[in-house]
């Protein structure tokens, strides 16, 4: 029975995990978990799942759920998170937050000796090769569930990693991809929640229509499969069925092709090595490429830029734009504004070559106050 610690349990991705464990009880022990600040929704999860740990969002909130769950033992805010992946029982830990916050519990669990399923991709954008050198350190194994990076991995299994010319990654191409630059400066919060393909939470549907999360996507492939910028293509795929690809040295194309299914790559991690069977259906249909436009999408063509620069820009590219996503989805700015903040705050941030995980967490947070603090009340 595989030990599991889930991080962001009340998000999308956080329940398509619970769902996954809750059908299979004789393989899977849910050890830990992290709620979030709807209270409904936090007492939904814990009736169906009893962990031994729970972390709650506020401080405010532990005497309610004290009283009315006496068997778990409850922490709360980014403390309550490395508690949870410091548990001394070994296992893996699923991180399925949103934005910065799974980094430090991340480093946390790695330490412990814990697997990391990742669903968080700011984890290696901030933190890219500090993370993957603790995970050979401690020997411990970092499991996509990205759909993309899931299907690449698929893809390289059995493979040489010297053999691969280059992976491609696809994109549906968002909320937005059938619209003008000029456009964009009327459309609301509600379109850009619209994606055509994927049901996912606020950030990354609004990431996905910038392109910015699949610039994130870049740089995490670049740490989780040691390749060069320039083995790294992305493309724009509509159906969203073709996740991704791998170009091998003798012309062949190995391709990972399923359903836009979360609940798809999250069993994958899970069950890795082996496969569990999911009553899923898979019609062929036509499948389209085209390729991207960075001048169409320039936060894609940043996140090369930062990428290949490494060092702190990655996280002071992640913390603005996490920053300017919030204030976009609160109405504080328009759309165009996240490129336009993202932009300035790269440009004119100093480079660390070699940051500590102090310095990254320190500039994330000054990052995003800074932000907020110019934009939130223009």
């Amino acid at each position: 029975m595989t030990s599991v610690y889930l991080l962001g349990a009340a998000g999308s991705i956080g329940r398509q995990t619970i769902e996954i464990i809750s059908q299979q009880p004789a393989a899977f022990k849910m050890v830990g978990l992290s709620l979030g600040s709807d209270d409904q929704a936090n007492h939904e999860i814990l009736t169906a799942i009893k962990p031994i740990i729970a972390c709650l969002r506020h401080e405010h909130q532990l005497d309610e759920y004290v009283r009315r769950y006496p068997g778990i033992r409850f922490v709360h805010g980014g403390q309550g998170l490395v508690t949870i992946a410091r548990h001394p029982e070994k296992g893996i830990l699923v991180n399925a937050l949103s934005g910065s916050a799974g980094l430090r519990p991340t480093v946390a669990a790695i330490e412990t000796g814990k697997d990391i399923a990742l669903a968080n991709k700011e984890t290696l954008v901030m933190a890219g090769s500090l993370v993957t050198r603790l995970a050979n350190q401690h020997g411990v194994r970092l499991l996509p569930i990205d759909s993309e990076h899931s299907a690449i991995w698929q893809t390289l299994a059995g493979e040489t990693i010297t053999d691969v010319a280059k992976i491609i990654i696809t994109a549906s191409g968002g909320a937005f991809r059938d619209m003008t630059r000029e456009q964009l400066k009327t459309v609301t919060i509600q379109d850009a929640l619209n994606h055509p393909n994927w049901s996912m939470g606020a950030k990354i549907t609004v990431d996905s229509a910038t392109m910015m999360n699949k610039g994130l996507e870049i740089i995490e492939a670049h740490h989780l499969f040691g390749l060069d910028y320039d083995q790294i293509d992305t493309v724009l795929h509509r159906e969203s069925i073709v996740h991704g690809m791998t170009v091998f040295k003798d012309g062949t194309v190995k391709a990972s092709l399923s359903q836009p299914d979360m609940r798809i790559p999250i069993a994958y991690a899970l069950h890795h090595p082996r496969r569990h069977h999911q009553e899923r259906t898979f019609d062929l249909v036509n499948l389209s490429f085209e390729p991207l436009d960075l001048k169409r999408y320039p936060l894609l063509a940043l996140a090369y830029q930062v990428g290949r620069q490494d060092g702190i820009l990655p996280t002071v590219m992640n913390g603005a734009n996490e920053a300017a996503v919030k204030l976009f989805l609160e109405g504080s700015i328009s759309f165009p504004d996240i490129e336009t903040i993202v932009f300035e705050t790269v440009n004119h941030h100093d480079q660390i070559a070699d940051p500590t995980l102090d310095q990254i967490i320190d500039t994330d947070r000054l990052v995003q106050a800074d932000i907020r603090r110019k934009y939130e009340k223009r």
